[in-house]
């Protein structure tokens, strides 16, 4: 069972010197959170503080507390009892290990004897990813799609990490609807680094990053709904159109009606 924190981030200033547009951001088990901004904004340096635990030592300023204390030392120091695990669009393995030798490595680290745990975290990682993935498979042959689903799998079966960043996984060739489900459904608390409307709309709350630093943090309301509903047929038109140019698919006599949706009405957005 998860082990569960509370995460808590005391804000710094931004790239100006100016103070953060919040005082403290209180994290709980099951939240999840989208940290939205141009590039550039600061964004990638949030989840940075966030994963590193940091207090007051970097350039933000930002102290992250667990459980309203300052972490412990096991916390910043040793893998195996960090509570955060970090992937990234970029994530790559380089150790020419078989999945399931990488597998087994991690379990023997997180939970020894729990070998069992070898197929249900490739089940959950084929689920991810339209490419399939055998415990057999080299490490560093997967691509990048198949190895973030591998991760994320990894990271929510093996390593139950409690709590999870995950940074831009839109542009990860993985099923990205999937994946936020399996994490809403695991009782952790998820911070989402994305540029993608509808990952962002469905958040519990949008930390909105400006000139290196938070701006704002908007809280959903529910008002979004009609909103993320019409974002999911486009999501699933979009889906069935990528898969098709997969297998080679000709579109050339296809009309542009394919794009539209049945909600034929303007949308209005009020500027923050």
């Amino acid at each position: 069972m998860t082990k569960q924190f509370t995460l808590m981030v005391q804000s710094g200033k931004n790239r100006f010197g100016e103070k953060e547009g919040f005082e403290t951001l209180e994290i709980r088990p099951g939240d999840t959170l989208a940290i939205v901004g141009p590039t550039g904004s600061g964004k990638s340096a949030l989840i940075n503080d966030i994963e590193t635990l940091a207090q007051g030592d970097s350039i933000t300023g930002r102290r992250i507390l667990i459980n309203g204390q300052e972490p412990p030392e096991s916390f910043v120091r040793e893998p195996a009892f960090k509570p955060i695990a970090l992937i990234t669009q970029n994530t790559r393995c380089l150790a020419d290990l078989s999945v399931e030798e990488f597998l087994l490595m991690h379990i023997r680290a997180r939970k020894p004897g729990r070998e069992d745990l070898l197929e249900e975290t490739i089940k959950l990682a084929n689920t991810f990813t339209g490419e399939s993935i055998s415990l057999k498979s080299r490490m560093s042959g997967l691509s990048g799609g198949q190895t973030r689903s591998l991760m994320i799998a990894d990271a929510l079966v093996i390593g139950d990490t409690p709590i999870l960043l995950l940074d831009e996984i839109e542009n990860a060739g993985i099923f990205k609807d999937r994946v936020i489900q399996s994490l809403q459904g695991g009782n952790k608390a998820v911070i989402l680094v994305t540029h993608d409307p509808y990952l962002a709309l469905t958040a519990d709350r949008r930390i909105v990053m400006k000139h290196g630093g938070v701006a704002s943090v908007i809280e959903s309301t529910g008002e979004e709904q009609p909103l993320i509903a019409d974002l999911a047929l486009i999501e699933d038109k979009l889906h069935q159109i990528r898969e098709k140019l997969r297998q080679g698919a000709d579109f050339s006599s296809v009309s542009s009606k394919v794009f539209m949706t049945p909600a034929k009405q303007s949308l209005q957005f009020n500027r923050v």
